[in-house]
């Protein structure tokens, strides 16, 4: 089994005729993804490779029964093709792009979450992979194999990292999740901690964060709480000097607030076992399972 994006999973493109958007929804396509539609305003009625593009994702919806869509879409506009796919009625949203305003991701928050039940994952993130059963963003499958470990992270590409060490040990996944590293993401570590717990497959977690804000933190406090199966953490920043971004809006570090070591205190206060370097993450889920 495995969480948000499986077999079932009929995706529509919100900038399919894009060339980032037609690159990786091909890309997604050959690994065995069900791509239904794309959306590209203005350019309906044509084709990419067979996949049909409409000019609204209402109209795709009707014609495709899609229930995902994925976001790429320039950042002015992004925010606008995510409230669109949510009118539209599909399940679950994964917005792959970055540099929207942080005003906009502000209001498509609390929009979604208090108007409808779709989920929205991202924006700037590396999408989900369920491997064996369907990729939708940017994540490379060949480097997943299909198990009983879900895998969450704030980082795109230590999101890659996590499960190369996993399956170079044999180790495979449920889920691969990155929610993303900006400031109002539509999923959060907690999110995601409550479906892996759901999930009768996924028998152990690996959660990846990084210095900045208090993610990591609310998420010890939800483990402490509700997550019986074993969780390893990562934490990247630790030889970050103080002020240090990561890249990323959501992870500047204000004070004592927001740093590696507090991160890792309030993990392992909980019972969560944090690898120190990236390798550690496949040697402490494999003694964990």
């Amino acid at each position: 089994m495995a969480i948000l994006v499986t077999e079932d999973t009929r995706l529509v493109v919100q900038g399919l005729t894009g060339r980032e958007g037609q690159f990786h929804a091909l890309r997604n396509r050959a690994y065995g993804t069900n791509i239904v539609a794309g959306v590209t305003p203005g350019k309906g009625g044509t084709d990419v490779e067979g996949i049909p593009v409409f000019d609204t994702v209402a109209g795709a919806v009707d014609a495709t029964s899609a229930n995902a869509a994925m976001t790429f879409v320039p950042p002015a506009f992004a925010a606008d093709a995510i409230l669109e796919a949510s009118a539209a009625g599909v399940d679950l949203i994964v917005c792959i792009t970055e540099g929207i305003p942080a005003h906009d991701e502000a209001r498509v928050y609390n929009y979604l979450k208090h108007t409808g039940s779709v989920r929205l994952v991202g924006p700037n993130c590396p999408g989900v992979l369920s491997p064996g059963k369907a990729n939708v963003g940017i994540m490379p499958p060949n480097i997943a194999i299909p198990g009983s470990v879900g895998v969450v992270s704030r980082s795109g590409t230590l999101t890659y990292q996590a499960v190369h060490e996993l399956t170079t040990r044999g180790i495979g996944q449920s889920t691969c999740v990155g929610i993303g590293g900006d400031p109002v993401p539509g999923s959060s570590f907690v999110d995601i901690l409550e479906l892996f717990q759901a999930d009768p497959e996924t028998e152990a977690i690996a959660m990846i964060g990084e210095i900045g804000g208090d993610a990591e933190e609310t998420a010890a406090a939800f483990i402490a709480e509700h997550v019986t199966k074993p969780v390893i953490g990562y934490i990247a920043g630790f030889t970050a000097p103080p002020g240090k971004k990561m890249g990323h809006a959501g992870a500047i570090i204000s004070g004592s607030q927001g740093t590696a070591i507090a991160k890792k205190e309030a993990l392992e206060a909980v019972g969560v076992r944090v690898a120190t370097y990236p390798e550690e993450i496949g040697e402490f889920v494999q003694e964990a399972l």
